[in-house]
């Protein structure tokens, strides 16, 4: 059966900026250089690049080819494009994770996100004003996300934290509801270009700071960019460095991740191309911009201005502590660093607003294709949804245990799971000749005919091998934890809840798609 057409993109630079909207979000200025910097510099680049060819550009173009191939039969959710391109009963139950992968994370998501127009509201006003005291800055986070007490932010229902919640919320809900031209496309058509001036001036006062200290000239900004791209950074040797397995598999998570593959946001987005838009060079476009804002945005801020103050033992530090922690000290070492503050988190909101919005797309698409409710009446279902999650999100607060929990498991878990249902379903059941006389359909480029063999053999063994590695080396603790820690139990409760709720909703869906059949 053949649908009619419903929305679509206005512009093909609205819909690249979209999916590059999608993809950069806080991994791109936070996890990645954090990972880089773990791994003693360059060498960390060789299996990220390397992933970056046989997994994450790869499988780009699989969810680009599906996504637009059922658009222009009617379909945008995953359930929906599943079943018509596998006439099997349990594809579009399959599909589920392409819904519940990013409401989930958009759950927990956008609670950081309003941590960043908070910092960036408070380095505006120049309430950011703690000295150089490092434990001040760790106190002032612990207090802002939560994290030493459970629902500790409601202690105060006017409270701050609680405000910027509140705005990060409504925005999301109020452009999502505007649709995908008047909402998504617009709103990222400026965002975009906001996110990368604010990048690029946050990277020339970097790249001018010299050597702040005379006193210690080693910390110096070729130094400090010698610390993120050095392949000899650590002092090993390049063999022994690339010996380790689990940087191959953290280069690989992280190429997942940054392309917002597996997330169910690319092959929606997809669907409302038009039949003849390229998507070939649009698909490659919007790849090569997230890597621009990751490797030579993120990549060259975030470690050498951490290492100019506070040398090589200020660039190491998880994702949160080196973004809220570290660097705040380092703004206040800096000159104009108020200025660079403000700079910095703004970009950081912006980077999280446009793939938080993008995490909404997927399940209205579907509410309104499978179950025949109007955009509003979505967005509100959605919203009340949404919404759930993140207050018990806010309320297993204390260490960040229900935002851990889902980020693992949803975060992790399920994207390897529907990254690998997508390979399977593009190379064994769409088949690549298929996939590829889709991408060639009015592109602006030729893709590599070995594009064939690598999505249908390579990246599933490279699928397979790293989920198989970080399984063994990390599944065994987070069960133990499971069964110790009652907030991680109610977050994995609530987490069954929404994808039976999905569940639910799809095999309604199926019924509606059945009785069109049939009718027509």
């Amino acid at each position: 059966m053949h649908r009619p057409a419903t929305e679509s993109w206005s512009t093909q630079i609205g819909v690249i900026l979209a999916v590059t909207g999608s993809a950069v979000g806080l991994g791109n200025f936070l996890r990645f250089p954090g990972l880089a910097a773990k791994y003693d510099g360059g060498v960390f680049l060789i299996p990220y690049f390397v992933a970056l060819l046989l997994l994450g550009l790869p499988l780009a173009w699989a969810e680009w080819s599906m996504g637009r191939y059922g658009g222009t039969r009617g379909y945008h959710s995953s359930p929906g494009i599943f079943r018509l391109i596998w006439k099997n009963r349990a594809a579009p139950y399959l599909g589920v994770l392409g819904l519940v992968v990013p409401v989930v994370i958009y759950m927990y998501y956008v609670f950081v996100e309003s941590w960043c127009l908070g910092y960036a509201w408070y380095y505006l006003t120049g309430a950011m004003d703690l000295g150089r005291d490092p434990v001040a800055y760790q106190n002032f986070f612990t207090a802002y996300t939560g994290s030493e007490k459970d629902a500790s932010i409601f202690s105060s229902f006017l409270g701050t934290p609680l405000v910027f919640l509140v705005i990060c919320i409504a925005l999301n809900f109020f452009l999502i509801n505007r649709g995908l031209t008047r909402g998504i496309e617009l709103f990222c058509l400026w965002a975009m270009p906001a996110l990368a001036l604010c990048a690029v001036l946050v990277l020339v006062r970097v790249l001018t700071l010299g050597t702040p200290d005379p006193s210690r000239p080693e910390l110096n900004v070729l130094n400090g960019l010698g610390q993120m791209w050095n392949l000899d950074a650590g002092g090993k040797s390049v063999w022994a460095q690339l010996a380790n397995g689990k940087m191959w598999m953290e280069a690989a998570g992280q190429i997942f991740f940054s392309l917002s593959v597996g997330f169910g946001v690319i092959i929606t987005y997809a669907s409302y191309m038009r039949r003849d838009d390229d998507i070939a060079l649009s698909s490659t476009t919007a790849v090569a911009g997230n890597e621009f804002f990751e490797v030579s945005l993120g990549g060259m801020i975030t470690i050498p201005a951490a290492f100019i103050f506070l040398g090589a033992a200020g660039t190491v530090g998880g994702t949160f502590a080196l973004g809220f922690n570290t660097l705040p000290l380092v703004f206040e070492h800096m000159p104009l660093g108020r200025w660079v503050g403000f700079l910095w988190f703004f970009l950081l909101f912006l980077a999280a607003i446009t793939s938080s919005l993008s995490m909404l797309q997927p399940a209205i698409a579907f509410l309104q294709e499978g179950l025949g409710l109007t955009r509003t009446r979505a967005v509100a279902v959605l919203c009340g949804v949404g919404t759930a999650g993140t207050l018990l999100v806010v309320w297993f607060s204390k260490n960040l245990t229900a935002l851990d929990t889902l980020d693992f498991w949803v975060g992790t878990f399920c994207i390897y799971l529907l990254a690998c249902v997508q390979t399977f379903l593009f190379g064994w059941v769409f088949g690549p000749q298929r996939g590829l006389e889709e991408l060639d359909r009015g592109a602006d480029m030729r893709l590599p005919r070995l594009f064939t063999f690598v999505i249908r053999y390579i990246s599933p063994v490279y699928l397979l091998v790293v989920f198989v590695a970080w399984a063994v080396q990390d599944v065994g603790n987070r069960i133990a934890v499971f069964t110790e820690d009652p907030a991680v139990r109610w977050t994995m409760l609530f987490l069954v809840a929404v994808l039976a709720l999905f569940l639910w909703w799809i095999r309604l869906a199926v019924k509606r798609w059945h009785a069109e059949e049939a009718a027509s």
